[in-house]
């Protein structure tokens, strides 16, 4: 008799649960998913819960849920930017661009860059909201101008001592490791024992070390082997950010770059790459003139070229950099993004410029037009020096993830280079549909899980029950980028729908939603 009763309530909580759907606040149906581990794609469902997938795999019962047919549509996680130039984020917390090539997280503060201190910073934007998950790196340029300003020499005891506290603390407040520009000021200045020591902190707080390398020129097999040492002596993961050959004398060094990656990667050391996927940089245009001429600040370049012997061996220099390095050894190769002394000159080059101050569009002229840009304040400049070679070897290497190295941007806003609203899109329309470069699987973990592993995000960037429902949806027949070089201000088409967190930021095409996305706190972070 006990028995047949157990049997009869056992049967009875049976029928009861099978009786209750699962809930699911959202049913993704009929897409090909990519789970952003290099897999094929698989024709499953996706139930969505909250913030959380909930499911993956056959759902029949969909309960109350919102359910979307997606057939024809690729399915696969957001996208994960690991060098992203967040500075205008304030003002643009919406995201739109970023979000527009399907990118739901973010990672600023690189090329030793970002903010100081990140404690309010993080804070007031948990206040105002943003578009997107981002998190941010603590710059090393930042907290040695902190203490040294623009100094060129070796810190003291004292001055190292405090700048090791500040990457702590920016370790504490939430940063996800260190980043270096060792090609700007004052990150050159930087002798490999300082850099060593500063890396020995955020390690210590579990985070990682990318580098701006000393040089992606001539000298780029020395600034690789600086960034494998820092890795051996610090005992840190390294990404050799924005990985790339700058000039034509080296084109196709990037077999002997990745041959040391594959090295440095065979003896332990946890060495990897981000790039975008272009064939020119952007940066100041200061990046043309040798660093001990700024030294101080832009003040003392002025009083600098106002002596003839300096002025000629800076320009000297500038023409060296022109013919070798970013200049790609013609005036038509670089071009200016912004400009706020001469607004004109934004979209045109150095050759352009020449011949509207009635000069010979010689290089020569170019490096006095240089002297001119840096002495009224600076610009920013496209440098179209780079091999599609390179940029194809370099995207094929398995440890190399998709970043943009872009700057979020309004739609009109000065000349950027198109990677700040095309990169994602661009490799799935030319490097996996036009030139077969990767395959679909390929790409979309290098712009998912291997970004999330580098950033220890151990529940975004892969489709899987528990994790976060960051999701990208595109048409794999539409998608295109649409920004250029000459015309930058247009978003990519395809995206179709973007989530994250679970909730819609991009819903058919159109911005719905600029505030879903989360803080990310580093590994070191303390609560307070």
């Amino acid at each position: 008799m006990k028995q047949l009763i157990f049997i009869l309530i056992l049967a009875s909580g049976l029928a009861l649960s099978c009786s209750t759907p699962p809930e699911y606040d959202y049913v993704l149906k009929n897409a090909m998913v990519y789970d952003g581990t290099g897999a094929g794609s698989q024709q499953v469902d996706v139930g969505i819960r909250g913030d959380e997938i909930a499911y993956v795999g056959t759902i029949k019962n969909v309960g109350e849920a919102e359910v979307l047919d997606l057939s024809g549509l690729v399915l696969t996680p957001g996208f994960i930017d690991i060098h992203t130039h967040l500075d205008p984020i304030l003002e643009l917390n919406n995201c739109e661009s970023h979000l527009r090539q399907g990118v739901t997280t973010a990672l600023g503060g690189p090329d030793g860059g970002g903010v100081w201190p990140l404690a309010p910073y993080l804070d007031t934007l948990e206040e105002i909201g943003v578009g997107m998950n981002v998190g941010f790196l603590v710059g090393h340029n930042v907290v040695r101008s902190n203490v040294m300003e623009l100094d060129n020499r070796a810190p003291t005891a004292a001055e190292l001592d405090s700048i090791k506290a500040q990457i702590a603390r920016g370790m504490e407040e939430g940063a996800f490791g260190i980043s270096t520009g060792l090609k700007y000021l004052p990150g050159n200045f930087a002798k490999l024992d300082e850099v060593v020591e500063l890396s020995k902190v955020a390690a210590s707080y579990g985070g990682f070390y990318t580098s701006h390398l000393r040089e992606e020129g001539l000298g780029l097999m020395q600034g690789v082997g600086e960034a494998v040492q820092i890795a051996e002596q610090a005992d840190i993961p390294v990404v050799l950010t924005h990985h790339k050959v700058v000039g034509k004398p080296m084109w196709g060094s990037s077999r002997k770059t990745l041959a040391l990656v594959d090295s440095a990667r065979s003896v332990g050391l946890d060495v990897r790459i981000d790039q975008y996927p272009y064939t020119a940089s952007h940066t100041g245009i200061g990046i043309l003139i040798p660093t001990w001429a700024r030294a101080g600040g832009n003040g003392r370049f002025r009083e600098r070229i106002q002596d003839p012997v300096l002025r000629d061996s800076i320009k000297k220099q500038i023409l060296f950099n022109i013919i070798n390095d970013r200049g790609g050894a013609d005036l038509k190769r670089v071009q200016f993004s912004r400009v706020r002394w001469e607004r004109e000159l934004e979209g045109k080059t150095l050759y352009d410029w020449a011949i509207a101050e009635g000069l010979e569009p010689t290089l020569e002229n170019g490096a006095e037009l240089v002297i001119q840009a840096q002495y009224r304040g600076g610009a920013n400049c496209i440098f179209h020096a780079m091999s599609q070679e390179d940029v194809n070897r370099i995207m094929q290497h398995p440890y190399t993830a998709i970043a943009s190295d872009g700057r979020l941007n309004a739609l009109g806003d000065g000349h950027p280079h198109p990677r700040a609203y095309g990169t994602f899109v661009r490799v799935l329309d030319k490097y996996v549909k036009q030139d077969s470069v990767l395959s679909m699987a390929e790409a979309i973990r290098k712009m998912t899980t291997l970004p999330a592993e580098r950033m220890g995000l151990s529940d975004r960037g892969k489709i899987a029950e528990g994790y976060r429902a960051d999701l990208t949806i595109f048409d794999p027949q539409k998608i295109r980028e649409v920004a250029t070089f000459t015309d930058p201000h247009h978003y990519p088409e395809g995206i179709v729908h973007v989530l994250v967190s679970g909730e819609w930021a991009i819903r058919d095409g159109d911005l719905v939603n600029g505030k879903a996305g989360k803080v990310l706190k580093g590994p070191g972070y303390v609560r307070e």
